[in-house]
């Protein structure tokens, strides 16, 4: 393909609460197995870009080992790579990034050095399927300056907390608002964008001589009269995680066997990082129901519609319902849990009960000593 890719991976979300204390958005554990960013990098390899920089920034250390290694998405190759670009302290600057605009003009040099006609932006915390190629395709015919990918929202969804747009009968945006108070239409962007390298260069380099640091308020909104910006609609299957009600429900999805069926057993795929781990092992007494469990975990207790991530130990007499189990939890026997996010390297010791109040979704984390005399 003749583009290069860029992953906006550096920034964070309060709305993620204690979920993001530890980790960026982009290495949040999805469906069991996955990380949030895989999902972005398997749709840049299988739409063969073969150079991609993800912009990490934020609580960076847990998505810097996952991205340890580009042979997991086939991008270990003589020429293009992956690479991990973090704020760094230069002669001219000694800034962290300060918006996704001011992210792009400090590695400007990545974009200086590449050759490829296009440049594909995308964001790391979306889960969905794209061939990047149909996109670029669309955007050469309608000679647009910046393809924006966008969806059709669902109705009743909270679309004001994404940047809306309206678009006239040729797909050309007429109008887009960031985040607005109230949204006069339910089609959103989708954090992906197409445009030519040369101009992309010359966009940045402008806000950089403005002091603007935002690619959608910045650029997007900006140059919205001026530059031909268009609309490329998707229908397929995305979800952005933005909330902990984001992340929750989009993990549930996986729990369907048609949005399972999509991901993983049709073509392409989606890679991540593998683990050498064993297979689950359910031990006698235990009962598993319409439930995700991940290598390296023993089950003795009830799971019913939860996803239970890798190497989590679920003790004798234990009952866990619409829950998610994250990496490495240990749950000792007796203990009930429903409508919670348990955080990784929890240890929930024996007889606790943790439940959702009114619905809502709980997140335990729990420090407690797993060995003790």
């Amino acid at each position: 393909m003749r583009a290069i890719g860029i992953v906006l991976a550096g920034g964070n979300n309060h709305r993620m609460r204690e979920l993001s204390q530890k980790r960026a958005i982009c290495a949040m554990p999805i469906a069991g197995s996955y990380r949030s960013i895989d999902f972005t990098l398997s749709n840049m390899s299988n739409s063969h870009i073969q150079k991609v920089a993800v912009f990490t920034q934020y609580n960076a250390k847990s998505l810097n080992e996952h991205l340890s290694s580009s042979k997991w998405w086939d991008f270990g190759r003589k020429q293009g790579g992956l690479f991990v670009l973090t704020p760094a302290v230069t002669a001219e600057n000694s800034n962290w990034y300060r918006g996704t605009a001011d992210a792009i003009y400090q590695n400007l040099a990545y974009l200086k050095s590449s050759h490829e006609p296009y440049v594909v932006i995308a964001s790391g915390d979306g889960v969905y399927k794209m061939d990047y190629n149909k996109v670029l395709e669309y955007h050469i015919e309608k000679k647009a300056d910046i393809t924006v990918v966008c969806r059709d929202m669902e109705p009743g969804t909270n679309v004001e907390r994404f940047g809306t747009i309206r678009m006239n009968e040729d797909c050309r945006i007429e109008e887009f608002e960031e985040k607005p108070l109230q949204a006069k239409t339910n089609t959103i962007s989708c954090g992906i964008y197409v445009l030519r390298r040369r101009q992309l260069i010359e966009m940045i380099e402008k806000c950089a001589e403005e002091d603007r640091y935002d690619f959608v308020r910045d650029i997007l909104i900006r140059y919205k009269d001026i530059k031909r910006i268009y609309g490329y609609k998707m229908k397929d299957y995305w979800r952005n995680i933005a909330s902990v009600e984001d992340y929750f429900s989009t993990n549930m999805d996986f729990l369907q066997a048609d949005v399972r069926n999509y991901f993983f057993k049709q073509y392409p795929d989606i890679y991540s990082k593998v683990d050498d781990l064993p297979p689950a092992k359910y031990n006698v007494g235990a009962s598993v129901k319409n439930s995700l469990i991940s290598s390296g975990c023993i089950v003795n207790g009830v799971v019913e519609d939860s996803v239970v991530f890798k190497k989590s130990y679920i003790g004798n007499n234990c009952v866990i319902k619409n829950s998610i189990i994250l990496n490495d939890v240990y749950i000792g026997d007796n203990s009930y849990i429903e409508n919670c996010i348990v955080e990784s390297h929890s240890t929930i010791r024996a007889n606790s009960n943790y439940t959702g109040e009114s619905g809502g979704i709980r997140i335990v984390v729990e420090r407690n000593e797993r060995y003790t005399m």
